[in-house]
């Protein structure tokens, strides 16, 4: 079986594997209070153009979105997000645990705009007992979406610009952070993201690393006490290093990126094979995760021999399925898959 049902199937970059074999006996303090973890984030402060931030780094995704958000927001308070965002479909209630309402907007291809943004806002203010209801109280996007969609420069600044006005910290979710960037057509640097929100998080489990993410709060009103936040939340891995060693070689010569563009090129070769063969897709996504609407016969062909995942049904004889690449996706498997895509 050929797997293309998610990012995380594989394990880690061989030169992480190395990186952790080689330090194995060394003996550090722990908790990110080690030689790896500091040179780390300063490879990542560097990557992000602003040595300022800070960088914490936190086991896992959930872990890191439930712990960034109720750090954030006050008792009352909810976050806003698109309807199909992470944290609203696919955290098994993990941020209303905290105590904290996820506020679902509409959403078509997995993004949200200013204007919703806006008027989610001002319809709040408007009720006539606003204290009666949850108050917005942050903004949550994550770049790619869950529908592989990504965010322009243009569509942060608009948003970040709201969100300021508004007094709202805006939070970008990074699981997939690496292949956004590499995504065909992407016009956004890593720098910019980084100017154009109050935190955000860079992903390593799908993205190269055995597991981790990395947080990076730019908004110094965020900074303080965060680290109590991560181990509240169960977050602050004992043996810090094993994340900080993942990182540094993930960022210290920029592997984080090449390995993107693979997962990138590996996506653009089974989309044009689908687009070649008359398929359409759910959503328009540049990203690693391609959504083709196919005939519910030919799925049952396909899944003999690949795994992706289902994702919704279109009419009584068709579905939109995903297959997703990776870091590590093999050239191989997808001509595999191409070929039995143009004779499907």
């Amino acid at each position: 079986m050929i797997r293309f049902e998610c990012d995380y199937a594989e394990g880690a970059h061989p030169k992480i594997l190395e990186a952790l074999v080689k330090s194995n006996f060394e003996q550090t303090p722990g908790y990110g209070e080690d030689i790896y973890c500091d040179r780390a984030r300063i490879a990542i402060k560097k990557a992000c153009g602003d040595m300022s931030v800070d960088v914490h780094f936190l086991v896992g995704g959930t872990q890191t979105n439930t712990t960034v958000i109720s750090s954030i927001l006050r008792p009352y308070q909810g976050v806003l997000c698109a309807e199909t965002g992470h944290i609203n479909v696919h955290e098994t209630g993990a941020i209303e645990a905290t105590g904290h309402k996820v506020l679902a907007l509409q959403s078509g291809n997995g993004k949200i705009t200013s204007n919703q943004v806006r008027k989610a806002m001002k319809e709040h203010l408007a009720d006539s007992g606003p204290e009666h209801c949850v108050q917005p109280g942050m903004v949550y996007i994550s770049n790619p979406t869950e529908n592989g969609t990504i965010y322009s420069k243009q569509d942060l600044i608009e948003l970040y610009s709201v969100c300021k006005d508004l007094k709202l910290p805006l939070f970008i979710d990074g699981a997939r952070l690496g292949y956004g960037l590499a995504a065909t057509g992407n016009d956004l640097t890593l720098e910019e993201l980084t100017k154009l929100c109050d935190v955000f998080y860079i992903g390593g489990t799908k993205v190269g690393a055995l597991f981790g993410e990395a947080v990076v709060i730019s908004n110094e009103n965020l900074k303080k006490d965060f680290r109590y936040m991560i181990k509240r939340h169960g977050g602050l891995l004992a043996k810090g290093r094993l994340l900080g060693i993942q990182f540094l070689a993930l960022f210290e010569e920029g592997l984080y990126f090449e390995i993107s563009k693979h997962a990138i090129s590996m996506a653009d070769k089974i989309q044009k094979a689908f687009r070649d063969k008359g398929v359409i897709f759910l959503y328009d996504s540049p990203s690693n995760q391609q959504f083709p609407i196919l005939e519910n016969k030919s799925l049952e062909i396909l899944e003999k021999k690949y795994a992706f995942a289902y994702w919704q049904s279109v009419d009584s004889e068709h579905s939109a399925v995903r297959f997703c690449t990776s870091w590590a996706t093999k050239i191989e498997d997808v001509e595999k898959l191409v070929s039995d895509i143009i004779t499907s």
